[in-house]
Protein backbone atom coordinates (compact mmCIF):
# COMPACT_ATOMS: atom_id res chain seq x y z
CA UNK A 1 0.00 0.00 0.00
CA UNK A 2 1.53 3.68 -1.02
CA UNK A 3 1.25 6.35 0.93
CA UNK A 4 0.92 9.82 -0.76
CA UNK A 5 0.70 13.32 1.24
CA UNK A 6 -1.12 16.13 0.85
CA UNK A 7 0.76 19.18 -0.46
CA UNK A 8 1.36 21.96 2.05
CA UNK A 9 1.88 25.08 0.71
CA UNK A 10 -0.74 24.16 -2.26
CA UNK A 11 -4.65 24.42 -1.12
CA UNK A 12 -6.92 21.68 -3.30
CA UNK A 13 -3.53 19.76 -4.50
CA UNK A 14 -2.42 16.39 -3.92
CA UNK A 15 1.16 14.60 -4.87
CA UNK A 16 0.03 11.92 -6.69
CA UNK A 17 2.95 9.42 -7.79
CA UNK A 18 0.79 6.85 -9.36
CA UNK A 19 2.72 3.60 -10.90
CA UNK A 20 1.15 4.34 -14.22
CA UNK A 21 2.85 7.72 -15.00
CA UNK A 22 1.20 10.70 -12.58
CA UNK A 23 4.11 11.69 -10.66
CA UNK A 24 3.35 15.47 -10.18
CA UNK A 25 0.94 17.43 -8.36
CA UNK A 26 -2.94 17.12 -9.69
CA UNK A 27 -5.42 20.36 -8.44
CA UNK A 28 -8.47 18.79 -7.86
CA UNK A 29 -10.56 19.17 -10.94
CA UNK A 30 -7.28 18.61 -13.93
CA UNK A 31 -6.56 14.96 -14.38
CA UNK A 32 -8.56 14.04 -10.82
CA UNK A 33 -12.00 14.86 -8.94
CA UNK A 34 -13.07 14.43 -5.67
CA UNK A 35 -16.05 12.72 -4.50
CA UNK A 36 -16.98 12.11 -0.80
CA UNK A 37 -13.27 10.87 0.66
CA UNK A 38 -12.36 9.27 -3.05
CA UNK A 39 -9.92 11.13 -5.20
CA UNK A 40 -10.62 9.58 -9.05
CA UNK A 41 -8.29 10.05 -11.49
CA UNK A 42 -8.56 8.61 -15.24
CA UNK A 43 -7.32 4.56 -14.11
CA UNK A 44 -7.64 4.50 -10.66
CA UNK A 45 -9.92 5.41 -7.75
CA UNK A 46 -7.70 6.91 -4.68
CA UNK A 47 -9.04 6.77 -0.93
CA UNK A 48 -8.50 9.71 0.67
CA UNK A 49 -7.57 9.44 4.85
CA UNK A 50 -6.36 12.07 6.83
CA UNK A 51 -3.03 13.04 5.19
CA UNK A 52 -3.23 10.02 3.49
CA UNK A 53 -3.88 8.76 -0.18
CA UNK A 54 -5.15 5.03 -0.71
CA UNK A 55 -5.21 3.13 -4.11
CA UNK A 56 -8.02 1.23 -4.15
CA UNK A 57 -8.10 -2.21 -6.19
CA UNK A 58 -10.37 -0.56 -8.91
CA UNK A 59 -9.69 0.20 -12.35
CA UNK A 60 -11.93 2.58 -14.35
CA UNK A 61 -14.23 -0.05 -16.47
CA UNK A 62 -12.80 1.32 -20.21
CA UNK A 63 -9.66 1.49 -18.70
CA UNK A 64 -9.87 -2.69 -18.12
CA UNK A 65 -11.08 -2.74 -22.05
CA UNK A 66 -8.16 -1.36 -23.18
CA UNK A 67 -5.79 -3.45 -21.40
CA UNK A 68 -8.09 -6.41 -22.74
CA UNK A 69 -7.27 -4.86 -26.10
CA UNK A 70 -3.88 -4.28 -25.46
CA UNK A 71 -3.35 -8.11 -24.40
CA UNK A 72 -5.32 -9.03 -27.54
CA UNK A 73 -3.12 -7.12 -30.12
CA UNK A 74 0.23 -8.42 -28.44
CA UNK A 75 -1.00 -12.48 -28.59
CA UNK A 76 -2.18 -11.48 -32.34
CA UNK A 77 1.56 -10.05 -33.28
CA UNK A 78 3.43 -12.64 -31.20
CA UNK A 79 1.64 -15.73 -32.70
CA UNK A 80 0.76 -14.26 -36.30
CA UNK A 81 5.11 -14.09 -35.91
CA UNK A 82 5.20 -17.67 -35.34
CA UNK A 83 5.64 -17.24 -31.48
CA UNK A 84 4.33 -20.24 -29.44
CA UNK A 85 4.07 -18.75 -25.97
CA UNK A 86 1.09 -19.29 -23.99
CA UNK A 87 -1.62 -16.91 -23.59
CA UNK A 88 -0.75 -17.50 -20.13
CA UNK A 89 2.45 -16.66 -19.88
CA UNK A 90 2.03 -13.41 -21.69
CA UNK A 91 -0.76 -12.54 -19.61
CA UNK A 92 1.45 -13.01 -16.91
CA UNK A 93 4.53 -10.77 -18.20
CA UNK A 94 1.68 -7.94 -18.94
CA UNK A 95 0.77 -8.02 -15.40
CA UNK A 96 4.10 -8.32 -13.65
CA UNK A 97 5.59 -5.27 -15.60
CA UNK A 98 2.51 -3.39 -14.40
CA UNK A 99 2.28 -3.91 -10.92
CA UNK A 100 0.41 -1.18 -10.05
CA UNK A 101 -3.23 -3.36 -11.74
CA UNK A 102 -4.76 -4.84 -8.58
CA UNK A 103 -6.28 -8.46 -8.71
CA UNK A 104 -9.58 -7.68 -8.89
CA UNK A 105 -9.12 -5.98 -12.58
CA UNK A 106 -6.19 -8.68 -13.60
CA UNK A 107 -9.47 -10.83 -13.08
CA UNK A 108 -11.62 -8.86 -15.32
CA UNK A 109 -9.29 -8.15 -17.97
CA UNK A 110 -8.29 -11.48 -18.20
CA UNK A 111 -11.97 -12.67 -18.58
CA UNK A 112 -12.59 -10.75 -20.98
CA UNK A 113 -9.44 -11.99 -23.11
CA UNK A 114 -10.15 -15.68 -21.79
CA UNK A 115 -13.75 -14.95 -22.98
CA UNK A 116 -12.27 -13.85 -26.80
CA UNK A 117 -9.84 -16.51 -26.64
CA UNK A 118 -12.87 -19.02 -25.79
CA UNK A 119 -15.24 -18.09 -28.19
CA UNK A 120 -12.74 -17.00 -31.22
CA UNK A 121 -14.77 -18.59 -33.87
CA UNK A 122 -18.16 -17.92 -33.33
CA UNK A 123 -17.18 -14.06 -32.72
CA UNK A 124 -15.43 -13.96 -35.87
CA UNK A 125 -18.39 -15.75 -37.68
CA UNK A 126 -20.45 -12.89 -36.64
CA UNK A 127 -17.77 -10.17 -37.69
CA UNK A 128 -17.13 -11.95 -41.27
CA UNK A 129 -20.99 -12.73 -41.72
CA UNK A 130 -21.38 -8.54 -41.11
CA UNK A 131 -18.29 -8.11 -43.53
CA UNK A 132 -16.43 -6.38 -40.12
CA UNK A 133 -12.89 -6.74 -40.26
CA UNK A 134 -11.25 -8.86 -37.06
CA UNK A 135 -9.55 -6.75 -35.19
CA UNK A 136 -8.62 -6.96 -31.09
CA UNK A 137 -10.72 -4.24 -30.49
CA UNK A 138 -13.49 -6.00 -32.75
CA UNK A 139 -13.21 -9.46 -31.05
CA UNK A 140 -13.78 -7.62 -27.32
CA UNK A 141 -16.57 -5.15 -28.52
CA UNK A 142 -17.81 -8.36 -30.04
CA UNK A 143 -17.30 -9.87 -26.99
CA UNK A 144 -19.20 -7.43 -25.51
CA UNK A 145 -22.30 -7.73 -26.99
CA UNK A 146 -22.90 -11.39 -27.24
CA UNK A 147 -20.92 -13.04 -23.81
CA UNK A 148 -21.83 -9.66 -21.85
CA UNK A 149 -25.04 -8.97 -23.56
CA UNK A 150 -24.19 -5.19 -23.09
CA UNK A 151 -26.41 -2.50 -24.45
CA UNK A 152 -25.47 -0.02 -26.21
CA UNK A 153 -25.55 2.81 -23.74
CA UNK A 154 -22.75 1.01 -21.94
CA UNK A 155 -20.73 0.14 -24.30
CA UNK A 156 -20.81 4.56 -25.24
CA UNK A 157 -19.72 4.35 -21.79
CA UNK A 158 -16.59 2.38 -22.32
CA UNK A 159 -15.43 3.25 -25.68
CA UNK A 160 -15.62 7.26 -24.34
CA UNK A 161 -12.06 8.58 -25.84
CA UNK A 162 -11.01 9.50 -22.28
CA UNK A 163 -7.70 8.85 -20.69
CA UNK A 164 -6.79 5.05 -20.88
CA UNK A 165 -9.88 4.52 -22.23
CA UNK A 166 -10.60 2.78 -25.86
CA UNK A 167 -11.32 5.75 -28.51
CA UNK A 168 -15.22 6.18 -29.01
CA UNK A 169 -16.97 4.07 -31.28
CA UNK A 170 -16.93 4.74 -34.97
CA UNK A 171 -20.24 5.30 -36.70
CA UNK A 172 -19.92 1.47 -38.53
CA UNK A 173 -19.43 0.28 -35.27
CA UNK A 174 -22.15 2.13 -33.58
CA UNK A 175 -24.62 0.20 -36.46
CA UNK A 176 -23.12 -2.93 -36.22
CA UNK A 177 -23.87 -2.89 -32.31
CA UNK A 178 -27.45 -1.86 -32.84
CA UNK A 179 -27.92 -4.21 -35.54
CA UNK A 180 -26.63 -7.10 -32.92
CA UNK A 181 -27.66 -6.21 -29.31
CA UNK A 182 -29.60 -8.85 -27.89
CA UNK A 183 -28.65 -11.61 -30.35
CA UNK A 184 -28.00 -14.92 -28.73
CA UNK A 185 -24.26 -16.22 -29.52
CA UNK A 186 -25.41 -19.18 -31.53
CA UNK A 187 -26.82 -19.16 -34.66
CA UNK A 188 -28.48 -21.96 -36.82
CA UNK A 189 -26.02 -21.05 -39.76
CA UNK A 190 -23.04 -21.78 -37.81
CA UNK A 191 -20.84 -24.46 -39.28
CA UNK A 192 -20.76 -27.24 -36.05
CA UNK A 193 -16.45 -26.55 -36.40
CA UNK A 194 -18.01 -22.65 -35.26
CA UNK A 195 -20.93 -23.66 -32.69
CA UNK A 196 -18.61 -26.21 -30.65
CA UNK A 197 -15.80 -23.81 -30.92
CA UNK A 198 -13.10 -26.46 -32.77
CA UNK A 199 -10.27 -26.36 -35.94
CA UNK A 200 -12.33 -27.24 -38.59
CA UNK A 201 -9.75 -29.86 -39.65
CA UNK A 202 -9.64 -31.57 -36.47
CA UNK A 203 -13.42 -32.82 -37.02
CA UNK A 204 -12.95 -36.50 -38.69
CA UNK A 205 -10.16 -37.00 -35.49
CA UNK A 206 -12.52 -35.50 -32.68
CA UNK A 207 -15.59 -37.47 -34.23
CA UNK A 208 -13.92 -40.60 -34.36
CA UNK A 209 -12.84 -40.62 -30.48
CA UNK A 210 -16.03 -38.73 -29.05
CA UNK A 211 -18.87 -39.87 -30.97
CA UNK A 212 -22.26 -38.92 -30.79
CA UNK A 213 -21.17 -37.16 -27.69
CA UNK A 214 -19.00 -34.75 -29.38
CA UNK A 215 -21.22 -31.29 -28.76
CA UNK A 216 -20.98 -32.01 -25.12
CA UNK A 217 -17.51 -32.64 -24.73
CA UNK A 218 -16.44 -29.95 -26.67
CA UNK A 219 -18.76 -27.83 -24.18
CA UNK A 220 -16.69 -29.00 -21.27
CA UNK A 221 -13.49 -28.86 -22.64
CA UNK A 222 -14.90 -24.99 -23.74
CA UNK A 223 -15.72 -24.36 -20.05
CA UNK A 224 -13.55 -22.49 -17.43
CA UNK A 225 -11.51 -25.35 -15.83
CA UNK A 226 -11.96 -25.81 -12.09
CA UNK A 227 -8.78 -25.19 -9.42
CA UNK A 228 -7.32 -28.18 -8.49
CA UNK A 229 -4.43 -28.43 -5.99
CA UNK A 230 -1.95 -31.67 -5.04
CA UNK A 231 -1.47 -31.98 -0.90
CA UNK A 232 2.38 -32.93 -0.99
CA UNK A 233 2.34 -35.59 1.98
CA UNK A 234 5.90 -35.27 2.95
CA UNK A 235 4.59 -31.96 4.91
CA UNK A 236 0.64 -32.08 5.27
CA UNK A 237 -2.69 -33.90 5.28
CA UNK A 238 -5.33 -33.18 3.07
CA UNK A 239 -7.43 -32.18 5.86
CA UNK A 240 -4.86 -29.60 6.98
CA UNK A 241 -4.75 -28.41 3.40
CA UNK A 242 -8.30 -27.68 3.69
CA UNK A 243 -8.25 -26.49 7.07
CA UNK A 244 -5.87 -23.72 6.02
CA UNK A 245 -7.92 -23.06 2.00
CA UNK A 246 -11.07 -22.45 4.75
CA UNK A 247 -9.49 -19.73 6.66
CA UNK A 248 -8.57 -18.05 3.85
CA UNK A 249 -12.92 -18.68 2.78
CA UNK A 250 -11.79 -20.59 -0.27
CA UNK A 251 -14.12 -23.04 0.32
CA UNK A 252 -12.28 -26.43 -0.42
CA UNK A 253 -13.84 -29.66 -1.13
CA UNK A 254 -12.01 -33.31 -1.84
CA UNK A 255 -11.35 -34.11 -5.80
CA UNK A 256 -13.47 -37.12 -6.08
CA UNK A 257 -11.14 -39.10 -7.84
CA UNK A 258 -7.79 -38.13 -6.48
CA UNK A 259 -6.79 -39.61 -2.63
CA UNK A 260 -4.40 -36.16 -2.48
CA UNK A 261 -6.55 -33.42 -4.46
CA UNK A 262 -8.11 -30.95 -3.19
CA UNK A 263 -10.64 -29.12 -5.47
CA UNK A 264 -11.74 -25.22 -4.47
CA UNK A 265 -15.34 -23.80 -5.24
CA UNK A 266 -13.76 -20.43 -4.83
CA UNK A 267 -11.07 -18.83 -6.05
CA UNK A 268 -8.66 -16.70 -4.00
CA UNK A 269 -4.66 -16.25 -3.60
CA UNK A 270 -3.20 -19.16 -3.26
CA UNK A 271 0.32 -18.38 -3.79
CA UNK A 272 0.39 -15.75 -1.08
CA UNK A 273 -0.85 -18.35 1.76
CA UNK A 274 1.76 -19.00 4.28
CA UNK A 275 0.86 -22.73 3.58
CA UNK A 276 1.73 -22.43 -0.12
CA UNK A 277 5.10 -21.07 1.11
CA UNK A 278 5.14 -23.91 3.14
CA UNK A 279 4.82 -26.29 0.55
CA UNK A 280 1.82 -27.92 1.96
CA UNK A 281 0.32 -27.95 -1.82
CA UNK A 282 0.95 -27.65 -5.49
CA UNK A 283 -1.46 -26.06 -7.96
CA UNK A 284 -2.11 -29.32 -10.02
CA UNK A 285 -5.41 -30.69 -11.92
CA UNK A 286 -6.57 -33.95 -11.04
CA UNK A 287 -6.17 -35.82 -14.19
CA UNK A 288 -2.58 -34.90 -13.90
CA UNK A 289 -2.42 -36.48 -10.48
CA UNK A 290 -4.30 -39.23 -12.03
CA UNK A 291 -1.56 -39.80 -14.57
CA UNK A 292 1.57 -39.45 -11.86
CA UNK A 293 -0.27 -42.59 -9.85
CA UNK A 294 -0.05 -44.62 -13.21
CA UNK A 295 3.60 -45.30 -11.99
CA UNK A 296 3.05 -46.46 -8.81
CA UNK A 297 6.39 -45.52 -7.73
CA UNK A 298 7.54 -46.98 -4.60
CA UNK A 299 10.12 -45.64 -1.85
CA UNK A 300 13.87 -46.79 -2.99
CA UNK A 301 13.10 -46.83 -6.90
CA UNK A 302 14.83 -45.43 -9.64
CA UNK A 303 12.99 -43.11 -11.64
CA UNK A 304 13.36 -41.09 -14.87
CA UNK A 305 10.80 -38.21 -15.66
CA UNK A 306 11.87 -37.73 -19.24
CA UNK A 307 9.73 -34.89 -20.25
CA UNK A 308 9.70 -33.51 -16.85
CA UNK A 309 9.10 -30.12 -17.81
CA UNK A 310 8.16 -27.55 -14.44
CA UNK A 311 8.06 -30.65 -12.59
CA UNK A 312 4.58 -31.73 -11.37
CA UNK A 313 4.60 -34.83 -11.72
CA UNK A 314 8.08 -34.93 -10.41
CA UNK A 315 6.91 -33.63 -7.20
CA UNK A 316 3.92 -35.97 -7.09
CA UNK A 317 5.98 -38.71 -7.74
CA UNK A 318 8.66 -37.91 -4.73
CA UNK A 319 5.36 -37.65 -2.66
CA UNK A 320 4.56 -40.85 -3.41
CA UNK A 321 8.39 -42.11 -3.08
CA UNK A 322 8.02 -40.75 0.46
CA UNK A 323 11.30 -38.80 0.06
CA UNK A 324 13.16 -42.46 -1.00
CA UNK A 325 15.23 -43.29 -3.77
CA UNK A 326 16.38 -41.40 -7.14
CA UNK A 327 14.52 -39.67 -9.95
CA UNK A 328 16.27 -38.20 -12.67
CA UNK A 329 13.98 -35.16 -14.15
CA UNK A 330 14.95 -34.56 -18.12
CA UNK A 331 13.51 -32.18 -20.66
CA UNK A 332 15.34 -30.31 -23.19
CA UNK A 333 13.55 -26.87 -22.93
CA UNK A 334 16.01 -25.22 -20.18
CA UNK A 335 13.59 -22.55 -18.85
CA UNK A 336 10.86 -24.68 -17.88
CA UNK A 337 13.07 -27.39 -16.27
CA UNK A 338 14.52 -24.60 -14.30
CA UNK A 339 11.35 -23.98 -12.65
CA UNK A 340 11.33 -26.83 -10.59
CA UNK A 341 14.22 -25.79 -8.60
CA UNK A 342 12.56 -23.45 -6.33
CA UNK A 343 9.43 -26.02 -6.26
CA UNK A 344 11.66 -28.63 -4.82
CA UNK A 345 12.93 -26.71 -2.35
CA UNK A 346 9.50 -25.63 -1.38
CA UNK A 347 8.55 -28.84 -1.19
CA UNK A 348 11.06 -30.51 0.79
CA UNK A 349 11.76 -32.88 -2.05
CA UNK A 350 15.61 -34.14 -2.14
CA UNK A 351 15.79 -36.92 -4.60
CA UNK A 352 15.89 -35.44 -7.54
CA UNK A 353 18.45 -34.36 -9.91
CA UNK A 354 17.68 -31.91 -13.36
CA UNK A 355 19.36 -32.18 -16.93
CA UNK A 356 18.78 -30.24 -19.85
CA UNK A 357 18.98 -32.63 -22.78
CA UNK A 358 20.19 -31.72 -26.20
CA UNK A 359 17.89 -33.86 -27.56
CA UNK A 360 16.19 -37.29 -27.26
CA UNK A 361 19.10 -39.07 -27.85
CA UNK A 362 21.47 -36.95 -25.82
CA UNK A 363 24.73 -39.21 -25.41
CA UNK A 364 24.44 -38.62 -21.48
CA UNK A 365 21.33 -41.10 -21.21
CA UNK A 366 23.87 -43.62 -22.53
CA UNK A 367 24.98 -43.94 -18.76
CA UNK A 368 21.25 -44.60 -17.75
CA UNK A 369 20.59 -47.76 -20.15
CA UNK A 370 18.62 -50.07 -18.29
CA UNK A 371 19.08 -48.53 -15.26
CA UNK A 372 15.26 -47.23 -14.31
CA UNK A 373 12.42 -49.30 -12.35
CA UNK A 374 10.25 -46.48 -14.39
CA UNK A 375 10.03 -44.29 -16.75
CA UNK A 376 7.30 -41.48 -17.33
CA UNK A 377 6.95 -40.10 -20.54
CA UNK A 378 4.92 -36.95 -20.61
CA UNK A 379 5.40 -36.71 -24.30
CA UNK A 380 4.68 -33.48 -26.08
CA UNK A 381 1.14 -33.28 -27.62
CA UNK A 382 -1.67 -31.07 -29.64
CA UNK A 383 -2.76 -30.55 -25.49
CA UNK A 384 -6.19 -30.70 -26.80
CA UNK A 385 -7.00 -32.01 -23.29
CA UNK A 386 -6.19 -28.41 -22.16
CA UNK A 387 -8.36 -26.81 -24.04
CA UNK A 388 -10.53 -25.74 -20.73
CA UNK A 389 -7.20 -23.66 -19.58
CA UNK A 390 -5.47 -22.83 -22.75
CA UNK A 391 -8.13 -22.40 -25.20
CA UNK A 392 -5.65 -20.33 -27.97
CA UNK A 393 -4.26 -23.86 -28.26
CA UNK A 394 -7.07 -24.22 -30.72
CA UNK A 395 -5.24 -21.07 -32.87
CA UNK A 396 -1.47 -22.42 -32.10
CA UNK A 397 -2.24 -25.93 -33.58
CA UNK A 398 -1.84 -26.42 -37.11
CA UNK A 399 -2.64 -29.88 -38.87
CA UNK A 400 1.40 -29.95 -39.44
CA UNK A 401 2.43 -29.19 -36.12
CA UNK A 402 0.14 -32.52 -35.11
CA UNK A 403 1.80 -34.27 -37.78
CA UNK A 404 5.52 -33.46 -36.52
CA UNK A 405 4.67 -33.84 -32.83
CA UNK A 406 3.17 -37.04 -33.67
CA UNK A 407 6.95 -37.88 -34.91
CA UNK A 408 8.26 -35.87 -32.03
CA UNK A 409 6.22 -38.55 -29.71
CA UNK A 410 7.50 -41.80 -31.51
CA UNK A 411 11.19 -40.79 -31.10
CA UNK A 412 10.95 -40.07 -27.59
CA UNK A 413 9.17 -43.48 -26.63
CA UNK A 414 12.00 -45.13 -29.18
CA UNK A 415 14.82 -43.60 -27.08
CA UNK A 416 13.35 -43.89 -23.20
CA UNK A 417 12.69 -47.74 -23.79
CA UNK A 418 16.45 -48.51 -23.59
CA UNK A 419 16.26 -46.70 -20.19
CA UNK A 420 13.79 -49.13 -18.56
CA UNK A 421 15.79 -52.39 -16.83
CA UNK A 422 13.96 -55.69 -16.97
CA UNK A 423 10.52 -56.19 -15.47
CA UNK A 424 10.36 -51.97 -15.46
CA UNK A 425 7.90 -49.95 -16.46
CA UNK A 426 7.19 -47.43 -19.45
CA UNK A 427 4.30 -45.59 -18.52
CA UNK A 428 3.55 -43.18 -21.54
CA UNK A 429 1.27 -40.16 -21.13
CA UNK A 430 -0.63 -37.19 -22.98
CA UNK A 431 -2.77 -34.30 -22.31
CA UNK A 432 -4.45 -34.97 -25.39
CA UNK A 433 -7.63 -36.94 -26.67
CA UNK A 434 -6.75 -37.85 -29.90
CA UNK A 435 -6.18 -41.44 -31.09
CA UNK A 436 -3.46 -40.66 -33.38
CA UNK A 437 -1.43 -39.30 -29.86
CA UNK A 438 -2.79 -41.99 -27.73
CA UNK A 439 -3.89 -45.63 -28.66
CA UNK A 440 -2.35 -45.23 -32.34
CA UNK A 441 1.25 -44.55 -30.59
CA UNK A 442 0.91 -47.53 -28.16
CA UNK A 443 0.45 -49.79 -30.95
CA UNK A 444 3.15 -48.80 -32.99
CA UNK A 445 5.47 -48.68 -30.58
CA UNK A 446 4.04 -52.44 -29.14
CA UNK A 447 4.59 -53.56 -32.88
CA UNK A 448 8.46 -52.51 -32.84
CA UNK A 449 9.53 -53.41 -29.48
CA UNK A 450 8.04 -56.85 -28.63
CA UNK A 451 10.23 -56.69 -24.85
CA UNK A 452 7.37 -54.82 -23.81
CA UNK A 453 3.64 -55.59 -23.12
CA UNK A 454 0.54 -53.43 -21.93
CA UNK A 455 -0.46 -53.96 -18.37
CA UNK A 456 -4.39 -53.17 -17.65
CA UNK A 457 -4.77 -50.06 -15.28
CA UNK A 458 -6.78 -49.95 -12.87
CA UNK A 459 -9.48 -46.74 -13.16
CA UNK A 460 -9.59 -44.59 -10.48
CA UNK A 461 -13.69 -43.87 -11.44
CA UNK A 462 -14.74 -47.95 -10.72
CA UNK A 463 -13.26 -49.96 -7.88
CA UNK A 464 -11.77 -53.46 -8.73
CA UNK A 465 -12.36 -52.40 -12.25
CA UNK A 466 -9.53 -51.73 -14.79
CA UNK A 467 -9.29 -50.89 -18.56
CA UNK A 468 -6.65 -51.22 -21.03
CA UNK A 469 -5.43 -47.61 -20.62
CA UNK A 470 -6.40 -44.13 -18.66
CA UNK A 471 -8.52 -42.37 -20.48
CA UNK A 472 -9.95 -38.76 -18.97
CA UNK A 473 -12.32 -36.19 -20.31
CA UNK A 474 -13.39 -32.94 -19.04
CA UNK A 475 -17.18 -33.88 -19.67
CA UNK A 476 -17.12 -37.64 -17.98
CA UNK A 477 -14.52 -37.05 -15.42
CA UNK A 478 -14.02 -33.02 -14.64
CA UNK A 479 -10.31 -33.31 -15.41
CA UNK A 480 -8.55 -32.29 -18.01
CA UNK A 481 -8.34 -34.93 -20.94
CA UNK A 482 -5.64 -37.02 -20.26
CA UNK A 483 -4.32 -40.37 -21.99
CA UNK A 484 -1.86 -42.95 -20.14
CA UNK A 485 -0.53 -46.42 -20.86
CA UNK A 486 1.85 -48.53 -18.81
CA UNK A 487 3.77 -50.84 -20.62
CA UNK A 488 6.07 -53.35 -18.99
CA UNK A 489 9.36 -54.17 -20.34
CA UNK A 490 9.93 -58.73 -20.06
CA UNK A 491 12.08 -59.90 -17.50
CA UNK A 492 15.09 -61.46 -19.11
CA UNK A 493 15.17 -64.87 -18.98
CA UNK A 494 19.33 -64.98 -19.38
Amino acid sequence: MRTYHKNPSTKGRVIISCPHGFHRFFPVGDYCSVSGSLLICPIFVFHLVGVRLFKLDLMKPGARVAAAIELLEELDGHWQQGGRTPADVVLARYYRQRRFIGSKDRREISRQVYGVLRHEAQLEWWLKRAECSRSPRSMVLSGLVFLDQLEFTELGGLFDGDVYCPCLLSSEETDWIQAHTGQPLLHSDMPESVELNYPYWMQPALQEVLGDQLAVAMAALNAEASVDLRVNTLKATRQQVMASLRKEEMEPVPTPLSADGVRLQKRGALTAMQAFRDGWFEIQDEGSQLVAELVKARPGETGIDFCAGAGGKTLALSARMENRGRILACDIAAARLKQMTPRLGRGGVNIVKTRILKSERDSYLEKHVTSADWVLLDVPCSGTGLWRRSPDLKRRTSQRELEEVTKQQQQIANSAARLVKPGGRLVYATCSILRQENEDQVDRFLATHPEFSAQPVSLPTAKDETAPYLKLFPHQHETDGFFGAVLVKVKSTV
